[in-house]
């Protein structure tokens, strides 16, 4: 079927809202627009659905939803034994719909037998993740599309272990939602005649206080936080982290906590934040303001799920510094390991994980500490994986983390934790002032012990129909036809994700321990790194550059050679 005859068939459909039909009336005259929304629909993946929202098959919508939920719900069903009984949590955020989502999800599940575990206000990610484990719930579900702008909303599904759904599970989803057209028949529960029989609980405060006692026990210095007295300005974004991040960091200790009080409230439209997504300086203008007049120690925000966390700090003249997912990550581990290390609890298999696209800082932090590192594909799924994979006790994780600003302490979690890194930031902050530090001088004390390691990501926008097809275009040609040298620095060996094959420039080759991910990763001479994959989630190729130099400016300098080599890609 082309995009205008499912185009028409959605228009010709009763089962439109009056305002879903009104929108897609007034592009009849955009054929641009109806290819954009009917040429195929959103594809369902380890992360689950994620798009704009409106009607459409490439589209978030109700009926999408209900679709997706239904496949869901038979994958459950298939497991048998208790599965069907042990049930489903689900969560949502402060978008747009996604109360509305989030109830349309649950009453699918529950008309298909299975059984559902509701929070009935938005809750961060990282609960979802633990509430599954801990109610023994066979999957569960998020309402989210965490640090994206207004327009999306997105569907991520969770697995039994707690983590994201594995590759395997994830492809038997797609293909039953194949087979389940969105504008059919598909069983729905009475919400309020669910609620009645038990097959749709409420989730309460047990769930929220467990997760916090788990939280607060990842502490290394308690005490610290209400000692030092620091003053610390935070901001949810809108999102959920205005929920329980006010009241672990409370529980910790913290006197002086500045919240930005307009983005407390669940706002889906994000009306004061130029960018809900604490990676970027723009969204923190309302914070920074309120920082300044504070003269706040520490500014915390995180992103509208709560799964992400983004720190600013002061940089000594006055303003403030927004520190990199990297940084903070290898400030983070080094906290953890020092602070493990001299209370006596540092495990003698104690291993600490990150994604082959972050810095290797963390790598030198880990190994000086004499603990091991790891690394995952990117996602913390891989990383969630390879936590279960250590279940057995032939290792004790510690600490995982990506530079998308993404980190978990422990494994009570397995996904990005924001609650558990907020409160965490603010007791090391907390900490390093009671040396007489700040994390800057911290942070720096790192690159004079290993190094002045500085990564840089850069993204190569690719929208539209031919979007899919110039990034794959792209990534077969790199493949192919491999560089020489990139930014004047001569490739040493490219590392094939994908085959799982490293090719040397002597013309050897060695397998790799990871297999069967589109990323390449060069080698170059002199300590730099740069890895290339298209985006799972936006439709953009990421490349990640990484160096390491004998000072800030060199490091500065080799970043914007590799940056300007990579910008060329996309004119090729």
């Amino acid at each position: 079927m082309t995009a205008m005859e499912e185009y028409r068939r959605w228009l010709a459909s009763d089962r439109l809202t009056e305002a879903e039909r009104r929108e897609l009336e007034a592009i009849a005259d955009e054929p641009n627009e109806i290819r954009e929304r009917f040429f195929a629909p959103l594809e369902f993946g380890t992360a689950g659905l994620r798009g704009i929202m409106g009607p459409g098959i490439r589209r978030m919508n109700g009926h999408i939803v209900r679709q997706a939920t239904r496949a869901l719900a038979g994958r459950i069903l298939e497991q048998g034994g208790d599965w069907a009984r042990r049930g489903a949590v689900v969560c949502y955020d402060c978008r747009n719909h996604s109360r509305e989502y989030a109830r349309e999800a649950a009453c699918v599940l529950a008309a298909a037998g299975v059984r559902v575990l509701l929070f009935p206000q938005l809750r961060p990610t990282p609960e979802l993740s633990f509430a599954i484990r801990y109610h023994g719930a066979a999957a569960g579900l998020n309402i989210t599309a965490s640090h994206n702008p207004k327009e999306y909303n997105g569907y991520k599904v969770y697995w039994a272990d707690g983590a994201q759904m594995p590759p395997e599970q994830a492809e038997l989803v797609a293909k039953a939602m194949a087979e389940i057209d969105p504008l059919g028949e598909i069983p729905t529960a009475d919400y309020e005649q669910a609620l009645a029989c038990g097959q749709i609980t409420l989730l309460g405060e047990e769930t929220d206080e467990a997760f916090l006692s788990q939280v607060l026990a990842q502490s290394l210095h308690p005490g610290a936080a209400e000692q030092a007295g620091l003053k610390i300005v935070y901001t949810p974004f809108y999102g959920a982290g205005a929920k329980l991040v006010p009241q672990a960091m409370t529980r910790l200790g913290v006197k002086h906590l500045l919240c930005v009080e307009e983005q407390m409230m669940p706002d889906g439209d994000f009306p004061t934040a130029k960018n809900p997504n604490p990676e970027a300086e723009v969204g923190f203008e309302r914070a920074l303001e309120l920082a300044k007049r504070e003269r706040a120690d520490l500014i915390i925000g995180t992103d509208p799920d709560s799964d992400r966390l983004g720190l600013m700090v002061p940089d000594g003249a006055g303003s403030y510094r927004l520190l990199s997912g990297n940084q903070v990550g290898a400030l983070f581990l080094d906290y953890l390991l020092q602070g493990r290390k001299d209370a006596g609890t540092l495990p003698e298999n104690a291993v600490a994980l990150k994604s082959i696209v972050s810095s290797e800082m963390a790598r030198a932090v880990a190994e000086a500490a004499g603990v091991d590192m790891e690394d995952t594909f990117t996602g913390f799924k891989f990383l969630a994986e390879k936590m279960k994979e250590y279940e057995n006790g032939e290792k004790t994780v510690l600490f995982a983390y990506e530079e998308a600003i993404g980190y978990a302490f422990g494994t009570f979690v397995r996904d990005k934790d924001a609650v558990t890194a907020s409160v965490m930031a603010a007791e090391m902050a907390s900490h390093y002032a009671l040396q007489g530090k700040t994390l800057l001088q911290r942070l720096e004390e790192l690159y004079q012990l290993h190094g002045y390691y500085a990564e840089r990501t850069v993204s190569l926008v690719m929208p539209g129909i031919d979007g899919l097809e110039r990034m794959q275009a792209l990534m077969a040609r790199l493949r192919n036809e491999p560089p020489r040298e990139i930014g004047g620095r001569r490739v040493e060996c490219l590392r094939d994700y994908q085959s799982g094959i490293a090719r040397r420039r002597d013309g050897g080759e060695e397998a790799l321990a990871l297999q069967g991910s589109n990323v390449l990763y060069f080698l170059l001479e002199g300590d730099a790194r740069l890895a290339i994959r298209p985006s799972g989630t936006e439709p953009k190729v990421k490349a990640y550059l990484m160096v390491r130099c004998g000072s800030h400016a060199e490091s500065g300098a080799l970043l914007d050679a590799l940056e300007a080599w990579t910008r060329t890609l996309a004119d090729g």
